[in-house]
C-alpha cells in the first residue's frame, strides 16, 4: 500500500524559489499531458518500498502460494493505495512545493496539471482500492472493505503532518507499514491476530521508511526553518538527524530479526537477506553522510525492499 506510504513515498519537505506569477493565463494542457504529468509526478517505480513486504505478507499468510485471484487482488489494491496517497500528498502540497526550488517543477505547482485533476485522480484510485478490497468478500472475508475507508483516511493524512510535527517521518513510515497488515488480513484474518510476524515486519517497514525518510528531508533543512515546516532534520540539525535515522534503522533490524526468529516459514534465505540489509543500510547512512541522497534513497532502498521479499517468498515456498 507506501504510503503511507503512506502505506505505502517520502516527505516532501520544501524550498523556496519564485513563486510563478498566477496573474498569466496559461491553457490547460490536453487530457493525455496531464496524465502523463501525473504518471510522472506519482513515480509508479517507488511502489518497489511497500509492494514486497505486501506480496511478502500475502504468501506468509496463505502459507504458501494464495492462488492468483487473491495475489492480483493485493497487486491491484497496492497499486490504488500507493497512486491515491502519492495524488493526495501531492494536492496537499501544492502551494508549499511551489516556493521550493526542488519541487516547484511538480505537475500542480508548474500549471501542468489542475487541482480538479489530482482531486479526481484520487477519487478513481480510493474507488478502485475500495472495490478491489470489497472483492474479498467473494471468499466471506468483508474486513479489507471495511477497514479501507480509514486506509484511505490514514494515507490523505500524510501530506499534512508535516505542518504539524516533526514526526511526520513515522508517520509516513506508518502509512507503508500498513501493507503487510492489510496484506494478510485480505488473505487470512487470523494472520494478524495469531501471532507477531506480520506485526515484526510493519514494524520494521515503519522505522525503515522513517529513517530514510529522515535522511531524505536532510535536503530540506533550509527551507524547512525559513518556512516553519516540521521535520527531524529541521529540528536537530544535520548531525541529529543522521543520529535518529540509525536508532530509527537499528530498531528496523531489531524487528526484522524479530519476525525471522518468530516465524516458522522464514528460514536461511531471509535470514541471509537480513545480513544484506544490514550492510546496505550502512551503505546508506555513508552516502548520506557524503549528500549522495539520490542513491541512499532510491538504489540501496529498492534493493532492500526487493531483497527481503524475494528471499522471504522463496522460504515460504521452499520450506
Amino acid at each position: 500500500m507506501e504510503s503511507p506510504e503512506a502505506s505505502a513515498t517520502p516527505a516532501q519537505h520544501d524550498g523556496d524559489p519564485a513563486t510563478p506569477d498566477t496573474d498569466t493565463p496559461r491553457a490547460t494542457p490536453a487530457l493525455t499531458a496531464r496524465l502523463a504529468a501525473m504518471a510522472g509526478d506519482i513515480k509508479v517505480s517507488h511502489s518497489v518500498f511497500a509492494m514486497p513486504f505486501a506480496l511478502l505478507a500475502t504468501f506468509l499468510a496463505a502459507s504458501g502460494f494464495p492462488g492468483w485471484a487473491k495475489l492480483g487482488l493485493i497487486v491491484v489494491c497496492m497499486v490504488f493505495a500507493r497512486t491515491f496517497a502519492m495524488l493526495a500528498n501531492r494536492y496537499l502540497d501544492r502551494d508549499i512545493d511551489k516556493h521550493n526550488p526542488r519541487t516547484a517543477g511538480r505537475a500542480l505547482p508548474s500549471g501542468r496539471v489542475r487541482p480538479r485533476d489530482m482531486m479526481i485522480g484520487m477519487i478513481v484510485c480510493g474507488a478502485g482500492l475500495v472495490g478491489g478490497a470489497a472483492a474479498f468478500g467473494y471468499w466471506g472475508n468483508w474486513w479489507p472493505a471495511m477497514l479501507s475507508p480509514a486506509v484511505l483516511a490514514w494515507l490523505a493524512a500524510y501530506g499534512l503532518m508535516k505542518r504539524f510535527t516533526a514526526l511526520c517521518h513515522f508517520f509516513l513510515g506508518a502509512a507503508l507499514a500498513i501493507s503487510p497488515l492489510a496484506a494478510g488480513l485480505a488473505i487470512e484474518p487470523t494472520s494478524v491476530t495469531s501471532g507477531p510476524v506480520l506485526w515484526c515486519l510493519a514494524g520494521f517497514v515503519l522505522l525503515w521508511v522513517a529513517g530514510f525518510d529522515i535522511i531524505y528531508a536532510m535536503q530540506d533543512i533550509d527551507v524547512d526553518q525559513r518556512d516553519g515546516l516540521h521535520s527531524v532534520p529541521s529540528k536537530l540539525g544535520t548531525t541529529g538527524a543522521l543520529v535518529a535515522a540509525k536508532f530509527a534503522h537499528v530498531g528496523a533490524l531489531v524487528a526484522l530479526i524479530g519476525a525471522y526468529r518468530m516465524s516458522s516459514q522464514l528460514g536461511t534465505l531471509f535470514s541471509i537477506g537480513i545480513a544484506i540489509v544490514g550492510v546496505l543500510l550502512m551503505i546508506e547512512h555513508v552516502a548520506a553522510r557524503r549528500g549522495k541522497f539520490s542513491m541512499a534513497f532510491f538504489t540501496v532502498n529498492g534493493v532492500i525492499s526487493l531483497i527481503l521479499g524475494g528471499l522471504g517468498i522463496a522460504d515460504v515456498l521452499i520450506g
